[in-house]
């Protein structure tokens, strides 16, 4: 507990890395975050979401408790976290941790070691929450482990980062860092690393020293008594520390008298990640240092829970053995555990949660649980004090700013008959329940339900003495609880009948409002949970099978099982073909990485931040700002110079305007650019502005592909890029046996969410030229619209690009307005400008993957092989035509991965109002692959055949694969595809798994697994490419390239090529050169015409670009060593280059790689098993197992290509399974952060990833003989989607059963993208609780 017997401060200490900081006249709005980027030289802390929802700003508070005498560590959130409320703390970041000049932490070495950072910008959030882990286990009284291990155990280390998001790795080598640490670890287990090959040993891996860092400096235990409690205010405006309810309660008064002040009660501050605030508070009352508030009481009869304690310390406290009650508070506390991340946990309040409930009905945990264990609030008004039921305090009118929370007072349960301690027979029963899209938590719960009840056992059954339960979180009402279905069960004895009519009764009572998503889901929740709650007590003579939703062993079992990566390397072109760890990893992890935000701010530098409309179709007819304070300009399309395009972005087939003119096209679509001298200002300007619209006589917007087709809206597909159609689709169907007309899939789109929003740097320079730092895959492209935007030349315009935090397709086009704006706003201001886009507005612009509809006619042989196939596919493009127009071929080249004898086809690209859709990792492959599968199952169901039966029989041959390929099909021996297949039926066991998986459905109600197989051809294009490599005097190598660094290891594979062709030269010292090279930064006024970083082949030709180069300069050098070596004996590297250059050799040499025609398109081949397990009470689905089978030819770095893989096929996870981009009726995003958009998670992966990058020989076109890896292997999660189709097929044949239908099985249903809970629930059955209490009553 905190000493509250302190003299106030108006200075605020604390320290950051062991360096001390004093500040007054703090503005108390401002986030440590905020203060640490802006105002310290540690930019590890990324802002990712500002929600506390991803774990890209997480640091360690550490704050010294003066009665105990020790440091209390834990990590937080900083992008919540107000800077005032640290006073008297210690900040630790990843930089505090170890450097590249003073070593790195072996957290550093490990992530780098085990390959776990890809573009690096979560990285340092991920080093933290691991050592928040490590340091915080070292305080348990568990035995002293093995030198070089923690205390941690596996569990432990994998749930640290489970409130971190990754978007590149795929979280198995993540995880493999986490558990490397733990004491319990079997070190066989863990994966591919550079610190052993086969001989794994602790010895090996970077020695961990748990004493290495001190969190709290002695300076600040010594000025701790004179810096705990802030006082930081003048003119009655600014921090606030009551130390007691009096003092509170008197600063409340005064505020209540004084309308115009706007205050804030704070605690953890945590709500402020949902409820998005704009308002400029005046003051603000920290609440945490009032005893009463902060503590918590236990007695026999109770605990009580002051409204500030945070939530996990209150988890702390319920685990403690002390109390009769301990089951009850031991479930809680399991409860409270998944809301949330654990940064949230920390510090978040309780008593916060429970008020945000009361006031704005947010759907909390905390208040369903506490509900049904009968809990009492204590509020305080002026000076009255009321204690209220839960129930009573939620019934009343939302709380106003003279109200406080005071605590919460929980009873202990114990079993009691007429108010005496109960006999053996009488047992209180209680559970919680939550479904959400991640078992861990970090997730709203779609419906959270917390039962209690006291039961007794009587010669007729089990009677029900009395029950509690609670519901929660079921759209925009309270939690509550179901008295009619309470009164009906108690005093009966439970039985199949009374369990039937009490489902019916609850349908009734959980019911949400319609403007709730998923009501009737909702609904069928509460009767699943309340099922399983009672049912293991009902006595009947049936085979009752748990479903034991509730068995949580969640706090001993591990996540992630071992899993296996198989690769290998080759010396052959030595380094080339090596799995060396990924080019700047250990500075990603110890935050020294600089991204464009990291940059320091030039002088005079101006933020901006867009204004967007929220109109599909109409006239922009003016802009008010709400507030102008601090705004310096608004920058709109008549800012564009004289002569300038009002252009934002570019590509073949089109432009797309910077900002709306008169009309406005689509929702998201850029109207303004608000500058300001902070971006926090520009931020809350542009969010707070008011645009006026007007739609008088404008035609309706068009906002569905069907209105387009009405409209006949399209872009045009130029014939070079339209596919061409393989056969007589007539002759096809007139040989088939069946016929399937006019079949429809819609596939919905999906955001990039790359943890590094868009963002840019514009830098006015002389000669009325601009520099544009931009975060972009396309540099070349930004320059050409930013001169055509300014009217200036080309080379005015210089645009550089260091490193991406991730791109996915996202920063390529979608990047070139955000630079254009920048450069446009300091070329009117005369000033730098610059923007870090919030996660909401980027997610509301990003227009992310194609949405589209599909229909397909098929024929086929009663054997399952298709003779014909037509598919009519409407693509919705958005306003403007970015890359759409490609779609159509991308689309052909993943779908005709089976023989479907004739294919023909019709596409639409259709212009709509919405935001233009864009390139996203496999465009149009991925939906092209899925479709090929869904016919593939279509068929299958039809005729009741296994549709890994249907695949094989449409498996090409190579005759075949040539028609529909032509001559990307390559020469025989690169078909692999049957090899592979072969390969991953053996390795994964697959035959004896589908016996485990039918016996298992034979002898489980409630869960049904399901286990599926598909290959994937996917068809890349290698394009044009400069390179240009420079040795330097002291004989180290500076190269350059046209690919950008996303995180896809570019750099890794061009530094090996450039060691490895180098090394030709054949003298001392060339074995060492991999450690003399540096790839820079792409500059588009040093290297020309860079193009396009994207479809997975940029890596690959990066490298033969610069093999060109090296060429060049060994056939140089070799003439130079061979006149030295008969002057002087044998020459060494260094000694060569010093000549080289003392006689004038030009040791620069540029090339521009442009690939064959007959080389150019090559075909990538794949294959994945899956496995999940579905719970049907919930619609969950766990992916038990994923093997893995990927062709790279003969990989260039076999590590960067195995984690491109597994990244790769995680976000195809998302995809398919998780990932709901919603817009409203106008097309707006609805979706716009991380509580509403969700990607996997380490909890959402599968628990075992096995893979097996097979080195497929000489393909003698390729380079090097290598094959793509960044893009193909996302095609392979459909296999997830099929299982659950499989899975989900049992589970319909048993309710068939139930029903009474026992002729025949229910295979003909549509599975939609995603699969998600609500999705796969219906599918099995939203009553299916009811019909099976329904066939128990009838058979009996």
């Amino acid at each position: 507990m905190e000493d509250t017997q302190l003299n106030s401060t108006q200075r605020l200490v604390f320290a950051v890395n062991g360096e001390r900081f004093e500040l007054d006249n703090i503005d108390p709005s401002t986030t440590l975050l905020q203060f640490l980027r802006s105002h310290t030289r540690f930019k590890g802390v990324k802002l990712g979401c500002g929600e506390g929802g991803c774990g890209a700003c997480n640091v360690l508070l550490s704050k010294f408790d003066t009665n105990l005498k020790q440091v209390e560590d834990y990590k937080i959130s900083s992008c919540l976290t107000l800077l005032c409320s640290i006073n008297g703390c210690s900040v630790t970041t990843t930089e505090g941790l170890g450097n590249i000049k003073d070593g790195f932490h072996s957290i550093h070495q490990r992530f780098a070691g085990f390959h776990a950072s890809q573009c690096g910008f979560c990285t340092p959030g991920m080093c933290m929450s691991l050592f928040s882990a490590l340091v915080n286990s070292e305080k348990t009284d568990r035995p002293e482990p093995a030198l070089g291990f923690s205390k941690l155990t596996v569990s432990e280390a994998e749930k640290s980062i489970s409130g971190n998001l990754c978007r590149c790795t795929g979280y198995r080598p993540i995880a493999d860092v986490c558990k490397s640490f733990a004491a319990d670890v079997d070190i066989e287990d863990l994966g591919l690393n550079s610190f052993w090959k086969n001989d794994a040993k602790l010895n090996k891996l970077p020695f961990y020293d748990s004493k290495q860092i001190i969190t709290y400096p002695e300076f600040l235990k010594n000025e701790y008594k004179s810096t705990a409690v802030l006082n930081n205010h003048q003119n009655n405006k600014g921090w606030y520390s009551p130390v007691s309810i009096e003092e509170l309660t008197s600063l409340v008064e005064v505020n209540s008298v004084d309308n115009e002040v706007m205050v804030k009660l704070v605690a953890g501050n945590t709500g402020i990640s949902y409820y998005k605030e704009t308002n400029q508070y005046d003051k603000y009352i920290d609440l945490r240092f009032i005893p009463e508030l902060s503590r918590i009481k236990k007695t026999d009869s109770h605990i009580e829970i002051g409204a500030t304690v945070p939530i996990s310390k209150l988890i702390l406290a319920l685990k403690e053995k002390r109390f009769d009650g301990d089951l009850v508070f031991k479930k809680i506390a399991s409860h409270l555990e998944k809301i949330g991340t654990e940064t949230v946990r920390n510090v978040a309040s309780v008593g916060g949660n429970l008020v945000m409930a009361q006031r704005k009905n947010f759907p909390s945990d905390i208040a369903t649980v506490f509900l049904a264990v009968k809990s009492k609030v204590t509020i305080l008004t002026g000076v009255k004090r009321e204690t209220f039921t839960l129930e009573e305090f939620l019934e009343k009118p939302a709380l106003d700013s003279r109200s406080v929370l005071l605590s919460v007072f929980v009873p202990c349960l114990k079993p009691t008959k007429n108010g005496y301690p109960e006999k053996s027979n009488t047992k209180i029963l209680f559970q919680t329940y939550r479904a959400s899209l991640r078992p861990l938590g970090n997730a709203l719960a779609y419906l959270n339900a917390a039962f209690l009840a006291e039961i007794s056992v009587c010669d007729s059954g089990v009677n029900i003495n009395s029950i509690r339960l609670a519901f929660g979180s079921f759209g925009d009402k309270r939690a509550i609880t179901a008295s009619s279905v309470e009164n009906y069960l108690v005093g009966k004895i439970l039985s199949v009948d009374l369990m039937y009519e009490a489902v019916k009764l609850l349908r009734v009572v959980v019911t949400s409002e319609n403007v709730t998503s998923h009501p009737a889901y909702r609904s069928s929740l509460a009767v699943g949970f309340l099922f399983d709650f009672l049912w293991p007590f009902v006595e009947v003579d049936f085979p009752g099978v748990r479903s034991r939703l509730t068995s949580d062993h969640s706090e001993t079992t591990t996540l992630l099982s071992s899993a296996k990566q198989v690769i290998e390397s080759s010396d052959e072109h030595y380094p080339v073909g090596q799995p060396i760890v990924k080019t700047g990893a250990a500075i990603q992890a110890s935050g020294e990485a600089i991204f464009v935000d990291d940059m320091p701010s030039p002088l005079n530098c101006l933020h901006g931040a867009f204004i967007y409309s929220t109109k599909p179709l109409a006239r922009v007819t003016g802009i008010k700002l709400k507030s102008e304070k601090d705004v310096n300009s608004v920058i709109t399309f008549q800012d564009i110079p004289k002569g300038g395009d009002n252009i934002g972005a570019k590509t073949l087939f089109g432009p797309e305007p910077l900002f709306s003119d008169e009309l406005t096209y689509c929702t998201g679509q850029r109207i303004a650019f608000a500058v300001a001298e902070t971006q926090k200002s520009a931020d809350v300007a542009a969010d707070r502005a008011i645009v006026d619209y007007d739609i008088k006589d404008l035609e309706p917007p068009i906002l569905t592909v069907d209105q387009a087709v009405l409209k006949s809206s399209f872009f045009e597909v130029p014939s070079f890029v339209y596919p061409s159609q393989v056969g007589d689709f007539s002759k096809g169907m007139a040989e088939s046996d069946h016929q399937i007309h006019s079949a429809e899939i819609k596939l919905p789109s999906q955001y990039y969410f790359y943890m590094e929003t868009q963002t840019a740097l514009a830098v006015p320079d002389e000669d009325n030229c601009m520099v544009v730092y931009s975060s972009i895959q396309v540099p070349e492209y930004a320059q050409s619209v930013i001169a055509r935007c300014l009217n200036v030349p080309e080379h005015n315009v210089r645009v550089i690009t260091r490193r991406v935090g991730g791109g996915f397709g996202g920063k390529a086009i979608k990047a070139m307005p955000v630079a254009t704006a920048c450069a446009l706003a300091a070329y009117k201001l005369h000033r730098p400008v610059r923007t870090y886009v919030n996660r909401k507005t980027d997610m509301i612009m990003a227009g992310g993957r194609h949405p589209m509809k599909i229909n397909y006619t098929i024929g086929f042989k009663s054997n399952g092989k298709i003779t014909a196939l037509h598919l009519d596919i409407l693509i919705n493009a958005g306003m403007s035509p970015d890359v759409s127009p490609m779609l159509p071929w991308n689309m052909m080249c993943a779908l005709k991965k089976y023989n479907f004898g004739a294919l023909s086809f019709d596409f639409k690209v259709c212009k709509t109002n919405h935001s233009s859709k864009s390139a996203m990792r496999a465009p149009g492959e991925v939906q092209g692959s899925f479709i090929a599968e869904a016919v593939i199952e279509h068929v299958a169901s039809y005729l009741c055949l296994d549709p890994g039966f249907v695949r094989e029989i449409n498996f090409h041959t190579f005759d075949s694969l040539r028609l529909f390929y032509g001559v990307g099909a390559g020469e025989p021996l690169e078909f692999t595809l049957p090899t592979i297949w072969e390969k991953l039926m053996k390795s994964s066991n697959f035959n004896h798994r589908v016996d485990l998986v039918n016996d298992f459905n034979k002898n489980n109600t409630w869960r049904k697994k399901g286990i599926s197989r598909i290959p994937i051809l996917h068809e890349v294009s290698l394009r044009p490419t400069p390179g240009k490599v420079s040795i330097l005097r002291d004989g180290s190598v500076v190269v350059e390239v046209g690919g950008i660094e996303l995180g896809q290891g570019l750099w890794t594979k061009v530094k090996q090529m450039t060691a490895y062709c180098l090394s030709a030269v054949q003298c001392g010292g060339t074995e060492g050169l991999l450690d003399k090279v540096r790839v820079v930064q792409a500059d588009t006024l040093s290297l020309v015409q860079g193009g396009f970083t994207a479809g997975s082949t940029t890596s690959e030709a990066s490298c033969e670009a610069v093999r060109l180069c090296c060429n060049v300069l060994v056939e140089r050098l070799v003439a130079l060593k061979e006149k030295l070596n008969e002057q002087m004996g044998s020459v060494n590297w260094e000694l060569l280059i010093m000549q080289a250059n003392m006689q004038s050799v030009n040791l620069s040499a540029s090339s521009f790689f442009v690939p064959e025609f007959t080389a150019m398109r090559y075909i990538n081949y794949g294959a994945a098993v899956s496995e999940v397990e579905v719970n049907l009470l919930t619609g969950e689905t766990k992916i038990l197992q994923t093997d893995i089978i990927y062709d790279c030819g003969q990989s260039l770095n076999p590590a960067v290509d195995m984690g491109q893989i597994e990244g790769a096929f995680v976000q195809g996870i998302g995809f398919f399974m998780l990932e709901e981009y919603l817009t409203n009726s106008d097309g707006m995003v609805t979706v716009d952060g991380t509580w509403t958009y969700k990607i996997p998670t380490i909890d959402t992966i599968p628990k075992q990833l096995n893979v097996q990058i097979l080195n497929s020989g000489h393909h003698k076109k390729r380079v090097l003989s290598s094959k793509a890896s960044g893009e193909p292997p996302l095609l392979l999660a459909a296999s997830v989607h099929c299982a659950t189709r499989a899975a989900i097929k049992e589970a319909r044949n048993q309710l068939r059963c139930w029903k009474g239908l026992d002729g025949g099985s229910d295979t003909m249903f549509q599975l939609d993208v995603p699969a998600t809970m609500p999705v796969v629930k219906t599918l099995c059955g939203l009553d299916n609780v009811e019909f099976y209490l329904q066939s128990l009553l009838c058979s009996s």
